[in-house]
């Protein structure tokens, strides 16, 4: 394996280490806590639940997907799309009212959050889109494929 290889396996394992394995494993291990805090935005128990199995399942399967390059492209547009999806959701910054009256107040704890959220989703965007300058071409032309992040297609 060269040090090209094992550098985007860190950098690539990086990106989703909130996901897999904490975020998971802690909605896992507090699974009744997780419930209630998706009922925050899904009040019923059984919709907050599916909401929340689907957010496992996203966040497994597509670090997996992105870790390993299985599809990592398809993997990184959905994790992409779920970070922006909970910014919104769970990062309400304007919902307490007091972002502009108190500098130590939540509004403003939840803005970082939300840019947080927002800008690891860009991070995974560049998964989908590549440095190598083609752009969504490849995305568009086989989204499940791998980009083959470590070594060549062959």
């Amino acid at each position: 394996m060269t040090s090209a290889a094992i550098v985007a396996g860190v950098v690539r394992y990086g990106l989703v280490l909130l996901f897999l394995p904490f975020s998971a494993l802690d909605k896992v291990l507090n699974f009744g806590g997780a419930v209630r805090q998706a009922q925050q935005v899904f009040t019923p128990r059984p919709l907050a639940t599916a909401v929340l199995l689907t957010g496992l399942a996203i966040e497994v399967f597509c670090s997996l997907g992105v870790v390993t390059g299985i599809a990592d492209r398809a993997a990184a547009f959905v994790l992409a799309g779920y970070c922006a999806v909970t910014a919104v959701l769970y990062k309400r910054f304007w919902a307490p009212g007091d972002f502009w009256v108190d500098p130590d107040g939540k509004g403003r704890t939840l803005f970082w959050d939300f840019l947080k959220n927002l800008s690891l989703g860009a991070g995974f965007l560049l998964i989908v889109v590549g440095t190598d300058g083609r752009g969504l071409q490849p995305f568009f032309d086989a989204p499940f494929a791998s980009s083959h992040p470590y070594g060549s297609s062959s």
